[in-house]
């Protein structure tokens, strides 16, 4: 029977996950060089789906000190995003930083081969020579795009703040389709800048606007890399608002939420 390749990706999510990396691999620490890395693994927490990169202890240039890893909790989400890093689902101890506290998680599973998972902050990564944004790129994930003719409007409440025939389709591995918007067709005067700011490895740095009672309600990318070029400057819309596609709501939901 066929299996469905995107419910595979999932069915292992409960399990630690790994896989080398040819790259190199450095982190840097207020412009100084504290790890760098031909070893380097990725390294999936059960319940991540955003991957971090575990290294030999020996190529780590600073301290680390031992510490009981925090407690999880109890409504403990069944996919956890990058915000909570020190959130660990398998044995192992955390590792700390003197002025930062934890940085760090020594897994007890001996497949790491006594490999360090290292946070991505606060640290500045360096794949070979290039600046990694938010976290390292998951080697089975990309995005694409595709300029498209749907009609895509967008509720925020009972208003149409977008109203598009000319929307560009963001597909990005294990995610929700995004719908980016050209700005001449929102209602810009009905949003204003916010100063929220996230990033994204495949993406690149994203500005945020909000609507009234809805914050943080679209956003958009100013100077994307390059994957995602075909949508600089335009919008796109967060789960607070209703997007319709061909009349059709669009189901905006992150992988493990109702």
């Amino acid at each position: 029977m066929a299996i469905d390749l995107r419910a595979e990706r999932f069915r292992d999510l409960t399990e630690l996950r790994q896989v080398a990396t040819e790259k190199r691999v450095r982190a840097l620490l207020d412009g100084e060089t504290v790890l760098d890395s031909r070893a380097a693994l990725l390294v999936w927490e059960p319940r991540r789906v955003t991957p971090l990169y575990a290294v030999p202890p020996g190529d780590i240039a600073v301290t680390l000190s031992e510490a009981e890893p925090a407690a999880l909790p109890d409504d403990l989400p069944a996919v956890l995003s990058p915000v909570h890093p020190e959130w660990h689902t398998t044995p192992g101890r955390s590792l700390t930083l003197e002025g930062h506290g934890e940085v760090a998680f020594r897994p007890d599973d001996p497949a790491l081969g006594g490999r360090v998972i290292v946070h991505s902050r606060p640290f500045t990564w360096m794949e070979e020579d290039e600046v990694v944004l938010g976290h390292p790129r998951d080697p089975y994930s990309r995005i694409d795009t595709a300029r498209s003719s749907r009609h895509v409007r967008v509720l925020v409440g009972d208003v149409v703040v977008a109203d598009s025939t000319r929307p560009v389709a963001l597909f990005e591995t294990g995610l929700p389709v995004r719908w980016y918007l050209p700005p001449e067709d929102v209602r810009t005067d009905l949003l204003r800048p916010s100063d929220t700011h996230t990033t994204c490895p495949y993406k690149g740095v994203a500005s945020y606007l909000s609507a009234e009672d809805a914050p943080d309600v679209a956003w958009f990318y100013p100077e994307p890399l390059h994957d995602a070029a075909p949508v600089a400057g335009m919008l796109c819309f967060w789960r607070d608002a209703a997007v319709l596609v061909d009349d059709v709501r669009a189901d905006g939901s992150m992988p493990g939420e109702s």
